[in-house]
């Protein structure tokens, strides 16, 4: 029978260390060297510094609707790019038809007017 072959207890000692150091050390790593939004705010120039704090409500507002709807489009059983294209698509049609009833509307005040003209009353202001 061959002889048992040792353990080399130095690799594996090294190899644990290594990868702790570098399953601990890298995200802790980068961690730190990422600046916060508080620095790079004050990195801006001032000219940008105050547009940013202007738009920051509606930068915010368009965010709190982005996430109100990923969560109205999640409650479905299809998946989100679905049920937001079908969205999409209501939503068009539903601009067609405002945009078509408006054009409608403009028709109908556009022949009453002609007919005031031929009739000889006052036009409506």
């Amino acid at each position: 029978m061959a002889a048992k072959k040792p353990v080399n207890w130095w690799l594996w000692t090294k190899m644990l260390l290594g990868g702790a150091a570098i399953c601990v050390g890298g995200p802790a790593f980068t961690y730190w060297l990422t600046p916060t939004d508080e620095e790079l705010f004050q990195k801006y120039n001032p000219e940008l510094q105050k547009r940013s704090l202007e738009r920051r409500f509606e930068r915010q507002q368009e965010f709190d609707d982005f996430v109100t709807k990923l969560k109205e489009y999640s409650k479905s059983d299809k998946p989100i790019w679905t049920v937001q294209a079908e969205a999409e698509e209501r939503e068009r049609q539903q601009r067609a038809s405002v945009q078509k009833s408006l054009a409608l509307a403009d028709e109908v005040k556009a022949r009453k007017e002609a007919m005031r003209r031929e009739a000889g009353l006052p036009l409506e202001k």
